[in-house]
């Protein structure tokens, strides 16, 4: 199982990896966020915690979703239509500027402390869930030209709900189907606490 594993992770790594990202200006980026600070928050720190914090977000990982919501690979009822008129040096300057910018730290609820630990450091063996630090690095610190992303500081309740919709395939946007796998064998308390200790991680 465990060998399984991380040969679809290894192929999937190289699968996302293969895209051809536009080179991205952070100052051409900043000049477009003007309809993205209602949700995202000034600098990318959004204030509102159902919606991501994108700043110190990996470039490739938002140019990804950003592609994503405009094939409709990823589908957002605010997002989607807000990327229409963007091309994609418009989702590379975007990336460039949001990945340039320091993102506000969190913290985590100490009643989630044992169990998000322990299903992020190690998973469930029980049930077949692989430690979240497999593509997210130890620190939540994500890989960018993998296009896994950074979790550490993220807003608990966004998080929560994005593992949501990949356990009920709502979102499907994931390399391989690798986080639908994944969820698929999570409860919703184990979802909560991991969401929660991400949270509190910093890099």
């Amino acid at each position: 199982m465990k060998k399984t594993w991380l040969t679809t992770v290894a192929v999937a790594a190289v699968f996302v990896s293969t895209g051809v990202q536009a080179a991205g200006d952070a100052k051409a980026g900043e000049a477009k966020t003007a309809v993205c600070m209602a949700c995202h928050g000034p600098a990318g720190n959004s204030l509102v915690p159902t919606w991501p914090k994108l700043a110190g977000q990996h470039p490739e990982y938002i140019y990804k979703q950003l592609m994503d919501f405009k094939s409709a690979a990823r589908v957002n009822e605010s997002m989607s239509p807000q990327v229409l008129t963007l091309n994609e040096q418009d989702f590379a300057d975007l990336a460039a500027y949001y990945a340039a910018q320091t993102q506000t730290g969190g913290t985590t609820d100490q009643s989630a402390v044992e169990l998000g630990g322990r299903i992020f450091r190690g998973g469930n063996a029980e049930t077949g869930v692989p430690a979240c630090t497999g593509c997210h690095g130890p620190a939540g610190a994500g890989l960018g030209l993998a296009k896994f992303p950074r979790l550490s500081g993220q807003h608990a309740t966004y998080v929560e709900s994005t593992l949501k919709l990949y356990r009920d395939s709502t979102r499907a946007n994931d390399p391989n189907g690798m986080m639908r796998g994944v969820t698929a064998r999570m409860t919703d308390a184990e979802i909560a606490a991991v969401s929660q200790f991400v949270q509190g991680l910093s890099q």
